[in-house]
């Protein structure tokens, strides 16, 4: 008797700790459940269903998101868990967002974001989202995008009044315009279509390029995509700094796009290779092409220069376009690089500048690949072509 009750004991002891201490526990459905309703989430964007997208969060953060995005022409938009951290009812979920521009994007851009969730009666909803530590922000971050349509443009901006509307139209103009202008100049294959972002001021232009307004500052629109032309990637993105922007005159707002415009057009045949005196002056090349505008008349800083007998040994290295650097010695970059794409325009022929551009592009590295396309090309060396390129300075501008 004694033994059967130790050994019963012992067995009760056995059991609890299975039940109460020992035994797995049961994973937590938390993950599953956001990701259906991450799901929900896409699903009521594509759908335009405003009342389902409200009931995935709460409600006024759902409703101000909700209405900022609604006029972005959508074809996809999905959002893939790749973190969660709960704590009780709240938690912290990293998501990769991944959505196309209908129209325009031939593959998803992808964005990461952090959503922050609340579980309420069982349910869990979003709370807020936001772009990820180190992730730019969406033109929607910023307000309420409008959307306006040209014959070879989408522009989305930050807006909804009447004169933002004009506005906007305003681009989609120029844009419209740009893009023969580019296709006329430029013989390689492009989607011959532009997506033209306009946030409201130059800090929503540095949170849309993730960098500091600083950097950006009377820089008056830059074009972002990815290089070497894959085809696995979203439209590139004309990024307007509205300040800098609104100070130019007609003319000069049309050589911007359309500076900007041969950028997405000559992507597919720029590389790591390919120097920015090469890829700046040629979209230079082609925003004054056909304007009749002289190099006196476009190239003042550089003019002054070499009227001080400042005329530059070489041709200007990438350093010398960063943004941050002094304003006058930007403009003599680009100017400098203008002029030498002009010069072989006039001296060898277009069809020879196109010709260079892709050849240099062709090389998946920078040593080699200017000197090459300098000699397949243009039958002649780099320091023939500077020596050329500093006389050609010297005629035009002194």
């Amino acid at each position: 008797m004694a033994g059967r009750g130790r050994g019963s004991w012992v067995l009760g002891i056995c059991v609890a700790l299975l039940v109460g201490c020992g035994g797995p526990s049961a994973p937590d459905a938390a993950p599953a459940d956001v990701r259906r309703l991450l799901d929900r989430r896409a699903d009521a964007v594509l759908d335009r269903d405003a009342k389902a997208y409200r009931a995935t969060g709460r409600d006024a953060e759902a409703a101000d998101v909700y209405d900022n995005l609604r006029e972005v022409p959508l074809t996809s938009w999905q959002y893939r868990l790749t973190a969660f951290d709960r704590n009780g009812t709240r938690a912290t979920a990293t998501a990769d967002l991944r959505y196309r521009i209908k129209g325009y994007d031939s593959e998803p851009l992808t964005t990461s974001r952090v959503l922050t969730l609340q579980e309420r009666d069982g349910r869990w909803y979003v709370a807020a989202e936001r772009p990820a530590k180190k992730a730019t922000q969406q033109l929607w971050d910023q307000g309420p995008v409008t959307s306006v349509r040209g014959a070879h443009s989408l522009v989305l901006g930050i807006g909804r009044s009447e004169r933002d509307e004009e506005t906007l139209h305003g681009y989609a103009d120029l844009a419209d315009r740009a893009v023969p202008l580019v296709k006329d100049a430029w013989p390689g294959k492009w989607p011959e279509r532009v997506v033209v972002l306009v946030p409201k001021s130059l800090e929503g232009m540095a949170g849309l390029l993730g960098a500091p307004a600083s950097g950006y500052k009377g820089i008056a629109a830059v074009t972002t995509g990815e290089a070497g032309g894959s085809g696995a990637a979203p439209a590139d993105r004309i990024i307007v700094n509205p300040e800098a922007y609104g100070l130019l005159g007609d003319f000069g707002k049309q050589v911007v796009l359309t500076h900007e415009t041969a950028h997405v057009a000559t992507r597919a045949r720029t590389s790591p290779a390919t120097p920015l005196w090469l890829s700046e002056g040629f979209a230079d090349w082609v925003g004054y092409r056909g304007t009749g505008r002289t190099a006196v008349q476009a190239a003042p800083e550089l003019r002054r220069a070499v009227q001080r007998d400042q005329l530059p040994g070489a041709l200007p290295d990438d350093e010398a376009f960063g943004f941050s650097g002094e304003a006058g010695k930007l403009a003599e970059a680009y100017e400098g690089a203008w002029l030498a794409c002009r010069m072989i325009a006039d001296q060898w022929g277009e069809a020879k500048l196109t010709g260079f551009y892709e050849a240099v592009g062709e090389h998946k590295k920078r040593p080699g690949a200017v000197e090459d396309a300098l000699k397949d090309v243009l039958d002649t060396s780099e320091q023939e072509f500077t020596a050329r390129w500093r006389t050609y300075l010297r005629a035009e501008l002194g």
